[in-house]
């Protein structure tokens, strides 16, 4: 079977569920699969495949049917300006945390020598993306889950960071290490019972401890906004991401504990999304 049929026969199968960007994942998958790029599919759609490719192949489309993102399929996913292995035991990163990156360089200059705490590290990605961008930082990243942290690290040895990277397994709670110039966080803030109206793809796979808020959403944010309070310097800079309807609350918070709020983010959805604050 060539090329063309194969991207046939599986997008029909896709778009019969309803799975959005059908085309583009078989695409992804098909790609990974003979490991070239998309591009090579593309000039080459007559071309037959051997018969292990096409087996393995409609093995991802049988578990992409069942809803699993496609990302955990090819254990990878694309963020900011590098690609991250990432599988079950950390969230998928979204387009929409890169505006996380975008603020930290837009206030450090590339010479500046901080030291960046990143709070829920995860696959690590938020982090790694920014000492790749800013060659003199040092970085923290502290996860409660054990596996996260291995990920991460895998990361940064993967990207050449680890020189310049520390990752422990911690709660935010029980962490006492350093004091950071930078502190970032995009925390579990999904209020519980919000969590089964999510898409089956992110409620089904990815993994709740990263996406449970607790009964209000605010559960791990009020940890994160006390615990950053006493781990950040003096006009240090505090990024917080936040749910659509969290601002008003989490601003209250920042300030009771001393940070000045510097401006809201939205993301691409035009939703409040991050807090930028400095400690006064």
């Amino acid at each position: 079977m060539n090329i063309e049929n194969i991207l046939g026969k599986a997008s029909k199968q896709l778009n019969s569920l309803n799975i959005k960007n059908a085309n583009l994942d078989c695409e992804v998958l098909l790609s990974n699969t003979i490991n070239k790029d998309r591009e090579y599919l593309i000039l080459n759609l007559k071309q037959n495949l051997d018969k292990k490719y096409i087996n393995f192949f409609y093995n991802l489309i049988e578990r992409r049917k069942k809803g699993e993102p496609v990302a955990y399929l090819i254990n990878k996913k694309e963020f900011w300006k590098e690609t991250f292995y990432v599988n079950k035991d950390v969230l998928i990163p979204r387009p929409d945390t890169e505006h996380l990156i975008e603020e930290v360089i837009k206030y450090t200059d590339q010479d500046s020598k901080l030291h960046i705490l990143d709070i829920g590290t995860g696959s690590g990605c938020i982090l790694l993306s920014i000492l790749s961008e800013r060659k003199k930082f040092n970085g923290t990243g502290i996860d409660i889950s054990k596996k996260s942290i291995n990920i991460s690290r895998y990361n940064a040895k993967k990207l050449k960071l680890n020189n310049r990277t520390k990752f422990y397994v911690s709660d935010v709670d029980n962490f006492l290490i350093g004091k950071y110039d930078i502190v970032i966080s995009n925390p579990p803030y999904i209020e519980n019972l919000s969590l089964k109206y999510l898409d089956r793809d992110v409620i089904n796979f990815e993994p709740k401890l990263a996406l449970d808020g607790g009964k209000d959403g605010f559960s791990e944010i009020i940890k994160v906004i006390n615990k950053t309070s006493a781990l950040i310097k003096k006009n240090g800079i505090f990024i917080l991401e936040i749910g659509y309807n969290q601002k008003n609350k989490a601003i209250q918070m920042l300030k009771n504990k001393g940070f000045y709020i510097k401006k809201v983010l939205k993301d691409y959805g035009k939703n409040d999304r991050c807090i930028i604050s400095t400690k006064i």
